[in-house]
């Protein structure tokens, strides 16, 4: 067997790990050539070389097109930059719109918010009669260009603070959508002005707009009774469909359709058309991944900038549209909402998702974004791009056996479901309850009610005891965690009011109801993803898993489990992890078969390194023990840890250690220094690594978790001068699956892939007795 792993070890490198796809890091790279790029091209005094007489615009888009990158306000270049935007007094639409976003993007109330205020005046004084907007205030005339910034600008102000909701008036939303839905052509579309021919850039321009000006309608409609009327029937405004039809027969990402000109300009409104109305996908079409492919591929390679003719020539504002795609483009998506049927059963609350990821921006404190995922047409590895599945309704739900398999492989693969019977619905309840049999037919995965003392109830907030929650939270266990949560009790409805103008005429009993749904959610997002969200690129390989043909030619690494009695199932991501990890090592081929095995069983022999950890106690037989030492002895490593440190796991085993190879051989602490914590072998230096360490359960408190910066805490047994046993009583395996909860007391994902990677190394690098 050592004969055998040594060929294996020649082929190793010590060379650095390729770590990450290479579309994540063109994605990196280019948004930070682009933000260098900007930078060099600042004046001394602050401004970047105008355009056709607008001044302070170029130095607005370039601001604001930095802030979305996340450049800090406190960088010199946007510190100066600010304070030149903070004296200007424009008397153009464009220049004002774009003033008011920047200020919005800052973030520096104390500094802006009196401008903010005096600017959303401003705008709709300068809105026509026709509802519409031009260059100028006072203007009879109107294009749609000004009035789509117009428009976004009073919208990223009323998002800004809660009092500007009741400075713009009901007349100004409703004028503007009336002239959008007016001016909007037979085919869907929107030209530069009424009558044109549709372009795709106008195309965008109508589409966020009309979601702008009828979202802000929909607040306005409410009874003013004081209640909360969450079961009444909606639909989607039919002119979105229509512009969304014309987009997916015209899509390109290669030119502006209809128009040869301003094209990076229709990348910017491409990115908050799909945005705004949560599409992934436009016709067939993944916008952003196709978007950011030309964009990456067409960014000069020197400078870091992108030019097209006309306005788009100055290379400052055509950098800024490009980067605006790029960066808001990528955010993380919280969740997803599933579309389950052909009608609008599936948004019977239409605006719920999007007011609580607004509200889930704030509360983070980062950009979030979320979309909508028909479960019939998308891949697994589709859904595996949303942390979490989101859906309710009050219809029964229908899915076919591959919908359902689906939906299992994509809970089995990491994700989470989480949805709630719209409006109470019983014949929701009953249907969903029969997907869950369906997807997990086994008795002990069947939803139960969440017990008082599930982390759950107080990941962010402490739930109350007396919640209309209690008593009607339920759960299935899946992995490392509870990977689907229902709720029999509405929560959509409550998000669908969780705006400052829809909350402002609720009673006392239905804000207190509406903000426990909030919070409810909060909690419940925080649990699924440990609050760790990617960008939407840094998820882009999970579909492209290395198969063992596409590696080097030469002799494959074989890993396998050991299976035993104390949950050896418990995080089934963890080895497949494990094994991409070690692929992304130059020269390991790596063979990515599942191997599972008894330790009495003879297969365990061709296998340099046994897998192992679980979640309860166990026992091994006289027979298993005998041969595990038998195995090290012939050269092999046992790595194991105790999921989510769990005490009776950990337990159990160093006790099986204890009469397996006492009284010569004892678990005992591994060194710091160790040169398999280190890159001798070919991997990561670990002198720290990041560690979770929950607070003891209170359920009155809010759930306290402390990342601590420490070594790696493992315990091996040495035969002669090699460790044959590595032992985590930490968590390594629900982070490597990535599934660790916010409770779970363990390493992060990252780093608990890098700590399983230096141990296979070190593990095929020793030569045995």
């Amino acid at each position: 067997m050592r004969k055998a792993w040594a060929v294996l070890v020649v082929w190793l490198t010590t060379g650095a790990v390729a770590w990450g796809q290479v579309e994540a890091r063109q994605v990196e790279n280019a948004i930070e050539m682009a933000i260098q790029f900007l930078e060099r091209q600042q004046k001394d005094n602050g401004e970047w070389i105008e355009f056709q007489g607008f001044t302070g615009g170029t130095n607005c888009l370039v601001t604001l097109a930095l802030l979305n990158a996340g450049v800090s306000i406190d960088n010199p270049v946007v510190a100066k930059s600010l304070a030149n935007i903070r004296k200007i007094n424009s008397k153009f639409v464009y220049v004002v719109s774009l003033q008011t976003m920047v200020l919005c993007a800052a973030k520096d109330e104390s500094s802006d918010l009196p401008r903010i205020r005096s600017n959303v005046q401003w705008l709709q004084n300068a809105q026509n009669a026709d509802g519409a907007w031009y260059y100028t205030l006072g203007s009879t005339s109107q294009d749609n260009s000004n009035s789509q910034f117009a428009l976004l600008a009073l919208h990223e102000a009323e998002r800004y603070h809660e009092s500007i909701a009741q400075q713009i008036k009901e007349s100004t939303w409703r004028a503007a959508l009336r002239y959008w839905k007016k001016t909007q052509n037979l085919d869907g579309s929107w030209g530069y002005m009424s009558g044109d021919s549709g372009t795709g850039s106008m195309t965008c321009a109508g589409i966020s707009s009309v979601v702008i000006a009828s979202g802000k309608l929909s607040d306005l409609n409410e009874p003013a009774d004081g209640q909360l009327h969450c079961c009444g029937e909606w639909k989607q405004d039919a002119s979105v469909e229509r512009a969304l039809a014309w987009m997916a027969s015209h899509f390109s990402v290669r030119h502006n359709p209809n128009q040869g000109a301003h094209f990076l300009y229709y990348m910017y409104g491409l990115e908050r058309a799909g945005r705004l109305t949560a599409q992934r996908y436009i016709g067939k079409h993944d916008w952003y991944r196709e978007g950011v492919d030309y964009l990456v591929r067409n960014q000069d390679s020197l400078s870091g900038h992108w030019k097209g003719p006309a306005v788009e020539g100055n290379a400052n504002i055509g950098t800024s549209l490009a980067l605006l795609f790029l960066a808001k483009g990528r955010r993380p998506v919280l969740m997803s909402k599933l579309k389950y049927t052909g009608g609008d059963q599936w948004r019977v609350h239409p605006e719920d998702v999007a007011h609580f990821t607004d509200y889930m921006e704030k509360e983070w404190k980062r950009d979030l974004s979320w979309q909508v995922l028909d479960p019939r047409s998308a891949s697994v590895e589709d859904l595996l791009q949303s942390p979490i599945l989101f859906f309710n309704g009050q219809q029964p739900l229908v899915f076919d056996d591959q919908t359902v398999k689906k939906l299992k492989d994509y809970v089995e693969q990491g994700g989470f479901i989480f949805a709630e019977a719209s409006c109470n619905s019983s014949d929701f309840d009953q249907s969903f309850r029969k997907l869950i049999s369906r997807m997990f037919p086994e008795p002990d995965q069947q939803l139960s009610l969440l017990p008082p003392e599930h982390a759950m109830w107080r990941v962010e907030e402490a739930i109350s005891p007396d919640s209309e929650y209690a008593g009607a939270l339920w759960g299935v266990n899946v992995s490392c965690r509870t990977s689907i949560i229902y709720s029999q009790r509405d929560l959509g409805c409550k998000w669908n009011y969780f705006t400052p103008r829809r909350m402002m005429p609720l009673n006392a009993d239905s804000k207190r109801k509406v903000q426990d749904a909030v919070a409810l959610g909060r909690n419940v997002v925080a649990y699924a993803t440990n609050r760790e969200l990617k960008y939407k690129f840094e998820l882009w390989d999970r579909d492209t898993t290395p198969k063992p043909e596409d590696a080097f030619p030469r002799g494959e690494l074989h890993l396998a489990q050991v299976v035993h009695s104390g949950g050896s199932d418990a995080a089934p991501g963890a080895l497949p992890s494990l094994r991409k990890a070690l692929s992304k090592l130059k020269n390991v081929r790596v063979n990515f078969e599942k191997k599972q095995f008894s330790l009495d069983q003879e297969e365990i022999f061709d296998f340099p390194v046994l897998l192992m950890h679980g979640r309860h106690s166990f026992e091994l037989a006289d027979r298993q023990r005998k041969q595990l030492k038998t195995y090290v002895e012939r050269g092999g490593v046992l790595l194991c840890d105790s999921i989510c440190a769990n005490e009776a796991f950990a337990r159990s085993f160093r006790r099986e250690m204890e009469l397996t190879f006492s009284p010569d051989h004892k678990l005992e602490p591994i060194p710091a220094d160790h040169p398999m914590l280190t890159d001798q072998f070919g991997g990561f230096l670990l002198k720290t690594v990041r560690r979770r360490e929950p607070g003891p359960p209170n359920a009155n408190q809010t759930l306290q978790v402390v990342e601590r910066q420490v070594p790696p805490t493992l315990e091996g047994i040495k035969l002669g001068d090699r460790y044959v046993v590595l032992f985590s009583p930490y968590d390594i395996s629900c982070a490597m699956d990535n599934q660790a909860t916010p409770e779970c007391r363990g390493y992060v994902h990252e780093d608990a892939l890098k700590i399983g990677v230096n141990v296979v190394l070190y593990a095929l690098y020793q030569t045995g007795p």
